[in-house]
């Protein structure tokens, strides 16, 4: 599909050597993807996890993180996954360092921010899928406002994604809206949902193949 074809992650790509055409979409990529860089240092269990993104995602930027990746299978996502593990090991070494000399104390107020439920990937992926979700429901949102239905939008938002038929015949009740009315609208809504998620993915891959694997391997991730 042709519209997956100038993407912001593409642009980055394509302008490698070029790094002043390629950082303003870079920067507006760590941007958007700030909530999973800060989940997964938060459940990593640091403490100043605000401070240690601003640092990192500075560090990304000036040293072109994006240059190692490869075309034709290279993805935001892991990208900025992997330059996020690398610069926490480098603070973890620094900080060890630190500690030897004698001039950091051993704090243990971090040790309990960890969730051993949960590892720090899990932590990133669920933030980055709820990141790119949001962003679509709020492009969805636009749409039918734009429409002139917003109430409409507002009523069928909570059952796109858990698909209630038991909310749709109370909302049919409330609306007087006959529930099979309702049931389609919802269903044309959520298949919209999907496009625009697909859309939104597409702006961190290279290419419609990617996009699918992409979804794939974050539907995988989150049923773990």
């Amino acid at each position: 599909m042709s519209r997956f074809q100038t993407t912001r992650w593409s642009l980055i790509l394509a302008a490698r050597g070029t790094p002043e055409l390629a950082r303003p979409a870079l920067e507006q990529l760590c941007r958007i993807y700030r909530p999973p860089v800060l989940a997964y240092i938060r459940r990593s269990g640091h403490a100043d996890a605000e401070d240690l993104a601003q640092a990192f995602f500075l560090r990304f930027l000036e040293r072109g993180g994006y240059v190692s990746a490869a075309p034709e299978r290279g993805r935001f996502r892991a990208l900025l996954l992997t330059s996020l593990r690398h610069f926490l090991e480098d603070q973890r070494a620094q900080g060890m360092a630190l500690k030897r000399g004698g001039t950091l104390a051993h704090d243990n107020a971090t040790e309990d921010l960890a969730d051993p439920g949960e590892t720090p990937e899990q932590a990133f992926t669920r933030a980055w899928m709820g990141t790119v979700v949001g962003r679509a429901m709020a492009r969805l949102q636009g749409e039918w406002t734009r429409a002139g239905k917003h109430e409409r939008f507002e009523q069928l938002a909570p059952v796109l994604v858990a698909g209630d038929s038991d909310a749709l015949q109370t909302l049919a009740v409330q609306t007087g809206i006959r529930a099979n009315t309702l049931a389609v609208q919802a269903h044309r809504m959520r298949q919209r949902l999907r496009q625009l998620v697909r859309l939104e993915l597409a702006q961190t891959v290279d290419g419609d193949q990617a996009v699918d694997e992409e979804l794939a391997t974050l539907r995988g991730a989150l049923d773990q």
